[in-house]
């Protein structure tokens, strides 16, 4: 029955992430030797029998409930993580919506981190409030201080590291002790990391969140999110993810499937350019301060290295002062750049950001405009001479 995430495949937990993201969830024997699990659509589901039918038997029920191209690729992702399972949603906000769900009922009240993506708040503030789910916003630094902000009727956490757009580092083991001695269930968004940097459910997290959109797809040609998660918090995910009727076509889930594949050969391709680049950003004139953990100049470096074994290719930084037209004179003249809302795929991509509209537990109080720049996959040098052109511009324009 789809939903388990086991496949026939045996694949010993000893194995090495890089060879589980190779190997994990695929079965070429149950499919006469093809490397790649096949794409398989459809709805209906025969069984071989009346009695079969009445009592549900068989690896798969209904098309909306699983097949093999979907389960193949939640069985990797279940070697990855390391829950008890996980679920497929369309988006990367669609996994963030189902998980909260599963977590919450009327009169709840809900700890939501300032720093979490925007959208993530829209749905707290929309339509769990809608519900009669009240949202805290709590500081990203709060560690073991989070203690101090349940309630009675607190029942979820959630998490996000580094912060959004900011990148701010939570204590993420500190929050965890601190819920589970409550009984409180925790959600993190790992999409910067992935788990190949870093292990939510190992650090206490109950149920980890990704859009799959960026760095699992990786080619800027998926909307995909995934929930994995363990214990209690499995079978809550699991059941309102199926009773909302959430499912994802046997194409996308192929193509995160095919993504998956080559996620930690391009993570270290990512993670390399990224602190090249951030390092060089954080020499130039025209640049304040670089927002990148893995920075030893970050405010947050000595836990991200604590916790994490590695750094993806988003990170932020801060202008010197310059007026409006030169900051639009400098995403002008961008060439290798695209200016787009999103990130994690093969290109580079740059936009401007404000977090001072929608902070509302933490003061954003920065000197100069905020750049958000993504990294992709093309040569430093190349993304250096961009820059360098597009910083010329900028001060022209100042």
């Amino acid at each position: 029955m789809a939903g388990t995430n086991d496949t026939g495949a045996d694949h010993s937990d000893e194995l090495k992430t890089d060879t589980k993201v190779v190997h994990a969830g695929r079965d070429p024997r149950r499919f006469d030797g093809f490397v790649n699990t096949p794409v398989v659509r459809g709805s209906t589901v025969l069984y071989p029998s009346y009695d079969d039918l009445l009592h549900h038997r068989g690896r798969y029920s209904y098309g909306r409930r699983g097949n093999p191209t979907t389960e193949s690729f939640e069985a990797a992702l279940k070697a990855l993580e390391g829950g008890d399972g996980v679920a497929l949603t369309p988006s990367g906000l669609s996994a963030v919506s189902i998980a909260l769900l599963s977590v919450v009922s009327a009169g709840d009240h809900i700890l939501v981190v300032d720093t979490a993506y925007r959208p993530t708040r829209a749905f707290c503030g929309e339509v769990l409030a809608r519900l009669g789910v009240e949202t805290t916003y709590y500081d990203p630094l709060v560690g073991a201080g989070i203690a101090d902000l349940i309630r009675d009727n607190t029942r979820a956490i959630f998490l996000e590291a580094p912060g959004s757009q900011s990148f701010e580092m939570q204590d993420v083991p500190a929050i965890t002790a601190v819920a589970r001695a409550r009984g409180i269930t925790t959600l993190i968004d790992n999409t910067w990391a992935t788990p190949l940097f870093f292990k939510p459910h190992a650090f206490g997290v109950d149920i980890s969140i990704q859009a799959g959109t960026k760095y699992i797809g990786g080619h800027a040609d998926l909307n995909l999110g995934t929930i994995s998660a363990v214990g209690p918090a499995w079978k809550k995910v699991i059941s309102t993810h199926g009773t909302m009727g959430i499912t994802i076509s046997p194409d996308d889930a192929a193509l995160g499937a095919r993504g998956l594949r080559t996620l930690s050969v391009r993570l270290e391709r990512h993670q390399k350019s990224g602190i090249e680049m951030a390092q060089w950003l954080a020499e130039r004139p025209e640049v304040s301060r670089v927002l990148h953990p893995a920075l030893p100049s970050d405010p947050g470096h000595a836990i991200w290295k604590r916790d994490f074994c590695g750094a993806s290719g988003l990170f932020s930084l801060i202008l010197n002062p310059v007026p409006d037209q030169a900051v639009a004179a400098f995403f002008d003249a961008l060439k290798l750049f695209g200016m787009g809302y999103s990130w994690g795929g093969y290109e580079s991509l740059a936009i401007p950001f404000d977090c001072t509209d929608y902070r509302t537990a933490t003061d954003w109080d920065v000197e100069g405009p905020a750049v958000r720049l993504h990294i992709g996959l093309e040569d430093v040098a190349d993304l250096k001479a961009d820059l360098d052109q597009a910083f010329a511009r900028m001060r022209a324009a100042a």
